[in-house]
């Protein structure tokens, strides 16, 4: 019993950044903005925050720490998307040209700015930020163990970000006029919606949440930044087609690659897996693997919004 629940305690542990990141991309590509920069958003807001959290004095409370950390993020992530934004919408560039490009500058930027005020690229922090047990609710039998021992705040902080974010997708005036101008901005620009406008704060959004789930994903799985999140971003992009573009098939599509990124972390504490003597090359190189693998299963049966990728153009119908 107690190997379940350490493996689940680890699946949620990779499973909370992809599930932010990738609704953050869902904001974005409802929009009709292609965001594959949601890696540079993330390595940018996990070097602010976890920077923060190297010259936080000790006196500083833990989880207030982390509170700081992740909304120092996750305005990091914002300002970095607003790049995408500018480039995207009102340049009009490839949205896939600028989003590689600001993949390519994030970890370039994050190791000047680390050597230049640190004297290194490596950025140490201690991870004080671990609850051990919530009042009450951590003796409930199995679930408590899971849900409310050794876990991070961000777990809580997630589920808030799937139920508003479904909510202002599906049940709000904005959410519908999002998806309008990923589908078919022109009719949307004739019933007075300002399609730039829209797209900024889809783009916003992205980087704001990407930001934040790039910190989430550092603090919880290591005590050091070191310019990059191991690919996060990609898989949170490929979360976002397999889920569909939206929140209920974003979350299922994390805890699948979830547990594909566990098995590839901590097999050698599995029995199970442990006694197959399987070099970890292979275990390292399975959650991406899989990745491809599903992504061309999947691919005929994706369908993201008619108007992503394209840009607009008010004075052309």
């Amino acid at each position: 019993m107690s190997v379940i629940i350490f493996f689940i305690q680890q699946v949620i542990l990779f499973t909370v950044p992809l599930i932010v990141a990738g609704i953050g991309g869902m904001f974005c590509e409802r929009s009709g903005i292609i965001n594959i920069s949601i890696e540079g958003n993330m390595i940018v807001g996990a070097f602010c925050g976890c920077l923060f959290l190297h010259f936080a004095p000790e006196s500083l409370h833990g989880q207030f720490a982390f509170f700081c950390a992740m909304a120092i993020a996750a305005m990091a992530g914002l300002v970095y998307a607003s790049f995408h934004a500018l480039a995207s919408i009102n340049l009009k560039a490839n949205q896939v040209i600028s989003g590689i490009a600001l993949n390519i500058a994030a970890p370039a930027l994050s190791i000047f700015l680390a050597r230049l005020i640190i004297g290194k690229q490596q950025i140490g922090f201690t991870n004080s930020f671990r609850i051990e047990a919530v009042p009450i609710l951590s003796k409930i039998p199995f679930l408590g163990d899971i849900f409310f021992r050794n876990v991070y705040i961000s777990l809580y902080i997630t589920i808030g970000i799937i139920i508003i974010g479904g909510f202002i997708v599906r049940k709000t005036r904005f959410g519908m006029r999002l998806r309008a101008c990923g589908e078919y901005p022109q009719a949307a620009d004739t019933v007075g919606i300002n399609v730039y406008k829209i797209r900024w704060i889809g783009v916003l959004t992205c980087g704001f949440l990407a930001g934040l789930a790039g910190v989430m994903l550092v603090v919880s799985t290591a005590t050091e930044f070191n310019a990059g999140v191991s690919g996060y971003g990609f898989l949170a992009v490929s979360v976002l087609i397999l889920g569909q573009w939206n929140t209920r098939g974003i979350v299922l599509a994390s805890i699948f690659f979830g547990v594909m990124k566990t098995l590839s972390a901590v097999y050698s504490a599995l029995p199970i897996l442990d006694t197959l003597s399987i070099d970890a090359f292979y275990y390292r190189m399975l959650p991406f693997v899989v990745t491809l693998v599903v992504l061309a299963v999947s691919s005929k049966h994706a369908f993201g919004p008619a108007a992503a990728g394209e840009p607009y153009d008010k004075g052309r119908r």
